[in-house]
């Protein structure tokens, strides 16, 4: 199992929709989020992409010298990046990095933000572009280990000669992470990537999501791996948190829910659509209607876009709900919480011991004091730590 955590570099706050408890987004900020992580024994973080938010690529690239072993999962986006710029930018951050590089393939859902970045394909047209976009991608960085150039005649992309000089340290290539809930976008995943990511769902529409794919790459030939994500509440009680999640948009308005709702509806992503439905557009505001399967919530949707939904409640109990996904066949779990820092260390120090984590169980190896808290009248170490 591996769990991620996320850098929120399109803002950060305690209280959703509102400017209230809001942080400064600067690097300081995104530098002890991307530290915490690192130390506490995250696999990665992920870096979200889109107009919103601070260039990808960019914030990465200047957190790999703050950080020692964290992995980057950084987007990639067909008709912004053209494929052999975007392999030499991938093999370069993955040599610096000592291959700690990580792919999205984000194909874009929201037709203004994409027409204002000069795409103007339809849905079908872009997951045939994407489809394009990743395969010449692939070919150029593994074809960089034997020196070999790749030439690529297609409906949207071309590429003639195209090579790559300096290949990068994981071989082939960085794996390829994707998201998307249509059937062009599960066909991508199934052909193409190396693990598909889906939002938080109920556990049954997982399930089916994930034969779906499964039985698609079958056909391929392929195997693919499996991840979700998902915002995690995790308090010492179940009451705690459930208190959390309801502070979380105590200070949401209804004009605020209803433009949030209508930006989204204009998009044409059915993984949008499908977050949109669990909380009826914007129409569930109560914790009855807003559980939508026991602990997973869909508060964060009402004004979040994309990834809307939340495990909620004590560690046993969120460690549990993990371990259901788990047994679907998903061994990646990229999680956030508000605020990013608090609830990088409160997630950490709650539920990764009641996980199978082999790299958080690596790092407490290595460490010399060990995890005692504060000692005792200048002697005596905490009860708990000496058993």
């Amino acid at each position: 199992m591996k769990i991620f955590w996320f850098i929120p570099t399109h803002g950060d706050s305690r209280y959703l929709g509102t400017a209230e408890g809001a942080r400064t987004l600067n690097h300081d900020y995104l530098k002890q989020v991307a530290q915490a992580a690192d130390s506490l024994g995250y696999e990665g973080v992920l870096i979200p992409t889109g107009r919103s938010c601070e260039d990808p690529w960019v914030v990465a690239a200047s957190l790999l010298p703050l950080t020692q072993r964290l992995k980057f999962l950084v987007a990639v986006r067909p008709g912004l990046h053209q494929p052999s710029l975007a392999a030499r930018m991938a093999a370069s951050f993955d040599r610096l990095s000592g291959g700690r590089l990580l792919i999205n393939l984000v194909t874009g859902g929201d037709q203004t933000e994409l027409e204002g970045d000069g795409v103007f394909l339809d849905h079908a047209q872009r997951y045939e572009q994407s489809a394009e976009f990743i395969r010449i991608w692939r070919e150029i960085l593994a074809r960089s280990h034997t020196g070999e150039s790749f030439d690529f005649d297609g409906k949207h992309l071309s590429v003639k000669g195209a090579k790559l000089l300096y290949p990068p340290v994981q071989q082939p290539y960085p794996p390829v992470y994707f998201g998307g809930s249509s059937p062009a976008a599960h066909e991508l995943a199934a052909e193409q990537v190396d693990a598909y990511l889906t939002w938080g769902e109920p556990p049954a529409e997982v399930a089916k999501k994930v034969a779906d794919v499964r039985q698609r790459a079958a056909r391929h030939g392929r195997s693919v791996k499996f991840g979700i994500r998902l915002h995690v509440i995790v308090r010492e009680t179940e009451a705690e948190a459930w208190q959390a999640a309801e502070r979380l948009i105590s200070r949401l308005d209804d004009d605020t829910v209803i433009r949030a709702q209508a930006a989204f509806s204009r998009m044409d992503s059915e993984g949008q659509r499908r977050m949109a439905a669990l909380h009826a557009g914007g129409k569930k505001r109560s914790r009855a209607d807003l559980e939508i399967s026991p602990n997973l919530w869909a508060g964060v949707g009402l004004v979040r876009g994309g990834a809307g939904t939340a495990l909620v409640g004590d560690p046993q109990t969120v460690a549990a709900r993990i371990q259901e996904y788990a047994a679907l066949g998903l061994d990646t779990f990229v999680l956030s919480g508000y605020p990013h820092l608090e609830e990088a260390y409160r997630f950490a120090e709650l539920v990764f011991p009641l996980l199978p984590l082999p790299l958080r169980q690596q790092l407490a190896g290595q460490q010399l004091t060990g995890p005692f808290g504060e000692v005792v009248g200048n002697n005596y170490l905490p009860r708990a730590a000496q058993s």
